[in-house]
């Protein structure tokens, strides 16, 4: 069933951006170095581990670290039926310190449910790992122990968009644009992220660039639902 405009508002848009916890191999201490490699042989037997590190260690939790945490939200401006769509970026090299900013934000308790694209799979998971690594208290809607399929507060718009095929994978980019809806990859992708942070040492190039993802994201997500995109004056990207 379609989710309508009113529940949307009670939906916190979620997008991590993560880099690997080392700029380079040599850089992560010998034990690490050692568990690595053995990761690295299981992903691709043909490509040198050290090398493997740079192309891929972001992506697990146990070697990457998150940098950037955008959100953003639905509400109706006061005194009018009019929908907009607020959007802010958490930012910090320090991982700690901007978990637990994050994690003070979420347990203020204004949205009931997450909506991250492959959320369920990446986005939620790698926060709750990283959230226990820096010791940081699980928000009450990231901590699904022991909980049932029904009860956790979930969205994540591939599984909303696969409709029960497991067999594929479909990027936000491409539901954007068979979608008409306008994408955020107008500066750096994904695989640019590290680059970006590491050699460039631009972070706040990361935050914009997350931040419009989760703009891409709240509107995919209410063309999945029956619902119109937002106009560009209805966005609001808070510094």
């Amino acid at each position: 069933m379609p989710v309508s405009l009113h529940h949307i508002t009670q939906i916190l848009f979620l997008d991590i951006e993560t880099v690997s916890i080392t700029e380079d191999f040599e850089r992560l201490s010998p034990a690490l170095q050692k568990h690595w490699l053995k990761k690295a042989e299981s992903l691709d037997k043909e490509k040198d581990g050290s090398l493997l590190y740079n192309e891929r260690a972001a992506i697990y939790a146990e070697f990457g670290k998150v940098i950037v945490i955008g959100v953003g939200f639905f509400h109706f401006t006061e005194g009018s039926q009019e929908m907009q769509f607020r959007c802010k970026a958490f930012a910090d090299h320090d991982e700690k310190k901007l978990l637990t900013e994050f994690a003070q934000f979420m347990h203020k308790g204004r949205h009931q449910f997450l909506c991250a694209h492959n959320g369920k799979e990446f986005d939620f998971p790698y926060l709750c790992r990283r959230m226990v690594v820096n010791g940081t208290p699980l928000p009450s809607v990231l901590d699904i122990s022991g909980k049932k399929p029904w009860e956790i507060a979930h969205f994540d718009t591939l599984e909303l968009w696969k409709f029960g095929d497991r067999k594929s994978y479909t990027s936000l980019d491409l539901m954007a644009t068979i979608l008409d809806v306008t994408g955020s990859k107008d500066d750096i992708d994904g695989s640019e992220v590290g680059k970006v942070y590491y050699q460039e040492k631009n972070l706040e190039r990361i935050a914009v660039y997350c931040k419009k993802d989760v703009v891409t994201l709240a509107q995919v997500f209410l063309r999945l639902n029956g619902h119109q995109p937002l106009p560009a004056e209805n966005v609001v990207l808070v510094d």
